[in-house]
C-alpha cells in the first residue's frame, strides 16, 4: 500500500494558503459591495462560466486525464508529452469556441438562469454584461486544471494546489485597486471583481508553467481527433461530464430557483458556500486528488490488492479529517462567518442567515469528500458511467427537495438539499463499489464513521463553550477574536484527538504521525 500523506501534505499545504487568500478576498468582497442587488447579479455571472468549469477543469478532466496520462508516463516521456500537447491544443480549440459562442449567447443564458432578475430594473442587464466579461475565465481555468493534471502525474501536488491563490492575489487586488475609479466614472464598481476574475483566471494558468517545464514537459504543435489515447480520454470523459452536466444543471436550476426569493438570498449561499469549502478544499479535495493517480498506477501495474488497501487507506482518511474539522466548524460557524465578513455593508443579519446556510452546507462535507473518493476508483478502473448514474440520481433528488422546501425554509433549502443528496450519491457508490475491489466489510467502516462523529460533536461542545467563555475577558478587536477561535480550535482538535483514542479510533493516531512526520 502506498502511503499517500506526504502528497496530502504538499496538496494541504498549497490549499491553506489558495483558501487564505480566497477567504480574504471573500472578505474584501463583503466590506466593498455587502448584499444586494450587485452582489446578487455578480454570484449569478460567475455561475455561468462556472457552470462549465467542473467539466473543462478540475473534476472531469482530472478523472479522464490522469490515469490516461499515468498509463502514457509508464510506455515513455515522449507519449506522455505527445499526450499533454495533444490535449492542450484540443482544449484551446473546444474551450476556445465555447467561450466565443458563450459571449455571443449570455444574453439568453441570463434570462434563462436568473429569471427572476427580470422583475428589478437593470438587474438582468448587468448579471449579463458581468458574465461576458468573466466568460473568457473558462478558458484560462482548464488550461490550469490541464497543467494540474500533468504535474500530479509527476507526484506534483503542491505548486498546483496553490495557483489558485494566485487567482484570489489578483481578484482581491484589482477591486481594491479600481474601487474608486468606477465610482468616480459612474460604472458600478462591482465590474471590478469580473475583472479580478478575469486577470486572476489567467494568472493561475501561468504561474504553473514554468514548473511544467522543469518537470519535463515539451511542447509539441500537435493536433490529432484520431489518437487512441485521446479516445480512451473521451470513453471516460463523456460520462464524468455527464454526471457533471446534471450537477451543473442542477446548479442552474438552484439560480433558477433562488432568484425568486428574498433579494440577498444568493449572495448568503455564496458567502457559505466559500466558507464551506474550507474543509472540503483542505482534504476532500486533497486526498483525492492524491489517491487518483497512485491508484491508477496500481490498476496500470494490476497490483490490485494494493490499489484496494490504498484506497481504504485514504477514505478512511478523509472522513478522520473532514469529519473532525466540518463539526468543529458548525460549532464554531457564527463567530467564523462574523469574523470574516461582518464589517462594511455587510451586517450582522446577514451574518446570521449566512450561518444557518453554513451549517446545512457544512454537515454535507463528509459525503461530498466521500464521493470524490470513491468515484476516484471506478474513474481508475475506467468505469465513468457508475458515477454518471449516482450523480443523476442525486440531483433529481435535489431538485425535489429544493421544490419542496423553499417554499416553507426559504434559501435554506438549498444547502439541506445538498447534504441529503451528497449522501445519497455516496450511498450508491458504495453499494457499487464491490464490483470493482470486491467484497468488504461496510459495517465497520460505518462503526469508524460513527465514532469521529461522537468525538467530534464532543469537540465542537468544547470549542463553543470556550469560545464563549474567552469573550468574557478579551477585547472586541480583530486580533483578539482570531486568537479567540484559534485557541477555541486548537483545543477543539485536542479534545477530538483523545475522544478518537478513547472511542478505540487509532487510526487517529496513526494519521497524525503520518501527516506530520518529515
Amino acid at each position: 500500500m502506498a502511503d499517500i500523506t506526504k502528497g496530502v501534505r504538499a496538496f494541504t499545504v498549497g490549499t491553506v494558503i489558495s483558501r487564505v487568500f480566497g477567504l480574504l478576498r471573500e472578505s474584501v468582497f463583503a466590506f466593498l459591495y455587502g448584499a444586494g442587488r450587485s452582489t446578487d447579479a455578480f454570484v449569478a455571472a460567475f455561475r455561468i462560466p462556472n457552470l462549465l468549469r467542473d467539466l473543462f477543469a478540475e473534476t472531469a478532466l482530472s478523472a479522464a486525464f490522469v490515469p490516461i496520462l499515468t498509463a502514457e508516463r509508464q510506455k515513455s516521456k515522449e507519449q506522455q508529452n505527445l499526450l499533454a500537447s495533444n490535449v492542450f491544443n484540443i482544449l484551446l480549440i473546444v474551450v476556445g469556441l465555447i467561450v466565443a459562442l458563450g459571449i455571443v449567447l449570455v444574453p439568453y443564458l441570463v434570462k434563462l438562469i436568473a429569471f427572476g432578475f427580470g422583475d428589478i430594473p437593470n438587474k438582468q442587464a448587468l448579471t449579463a454584461s458581468l458574465a461576458a466579461i468573466m466568460f473568457p475565465f473558462l478558458l484560462f481555468v482548464a488550461l490550469a486544471a490541464w497543467a494540474m493534471g500533468y504535474l500530479n502525474t509527476e507526484r506534483e501536488f503542491f505548486f498546483p494546489s496553490v495557483a489558485p491563490a494566485f487567482f484570489n492575489i489578483i481578484s482581491i487586488a484589482i477591486p481594491l485597486l479600481s474601487y474608486t475609479h468606477f465610482l468616480r466614472q459612474g460604472i458600478d464598481p462591482i465590474y471590478a471583481m469580473a475583472y479580478g476574475v478575469l486577470i486572476g483566471g489567467l494568472m493561475q494558468f501561468l504561474i504553473q508553467v514554468p514548473i511544467l517545464f522543469s518537470k519535463g514537459f515539451h511542447y509539441k504543435l500537435y493536433v490529432n481527433f484520431k489518437d487512441p489515447s485521446l479516445h480512451r480520454i473521451l470513453v471516460l470523459f463523456v460520462p464524468v461530464a455527464l454526471g457533471l452536466a446534471a450537477s451543473r444543471i442542477n446548479v442552474a436550476v438552484d439560480t433558477f430557483l433562488i432568484s425568486f426569493l428574498e433579494e440577498r438570498s444568493m449572495t448568503w449561499l455564496n458567502y457559505a458556500f466559500r466558507i464551506m469549502h474550507l474543509p472540503l478544499g483542505l482534504f476532500g479535495i486533497a486526498v483525492g486528488t492524491v489517491a487518483l493517480p497512485t491508484i491508477s498506477k496500481y490498476v496500470v501495474e494490476e497490483k490490485f490488492d494494493e490499489a484496494k488497501s490504498t484506497f481504504f487507506d485514504s477514505l478512511q482518511l478523509v472522513f478522520f479529517l473532514t469529519i473532525t474539522t466540518s463539526i468543529i466548524l458548525a460549532f464554531l460557524s457564527q463567530p467564523i462567518t462574523r469574523l470574516i465578513y461582518e464589517r462594511g455593508r455587510f451586517t450582522s443579519f446577514d451574518t446570521y442567515a449566512t450561518t444557518q446556510a453554513l451549517i446545512l452546507y457544512i454537515i454535507g462535507v463528509p459525503f461530498i469528500a466521500g464521493i470524490r473518493n470513491v468515484a476516484a476508483v471506478f474513474y481508475a478502473y475506467r468505469d465513468a458511467k457508475t458515477p454518471m448514474y449516482a450523480s443523476f440520481i442525486s440531483v433529481g433528488l435535489h431538485v425535489i427537495i429544493s421544490l419542496g422546501f423553499m417554499r416553507i425554509i426559504g434559501f435554506r433549502a438549498f444547502p439541506l438539499a445538498t447534504t441529503i443528496a451528497s449522501f445519497v450519491n455516496l450511498a450508491i457508490l458504495m453499494r457499487k463499489l464491490p464490483s470493482k475491489i470486491g467484497q468488504f466489510e461496510l459495517s465497520l467502516l460505518v462503526d469508524y464513521f460513527v465514532r469521529l462523529v461522537i468525538a467530534a460533536i464532543i469537540a465542537g461542545f468544547a470549542a463553543i463553550l470556550l469560545h464563549r467563555l474567552l469573550i468574557n475577558f478579551l477585547d472586541y478587536s480583530f486580533a483578539t477574536r482570531i486568537m479567540n477561535l484559534g485557541i477555541s480550535g486548537i483545543t477543539a482538535s485536542l479534545v477530538c484527538y483523545v475522544v478518537c483514542l478513547m472511542l478505540g479510533v487509532t487510526e487517529a493516531k496513526d494519521y497524525i504521525r503520518r501527516l506530520f512526520r518529515k
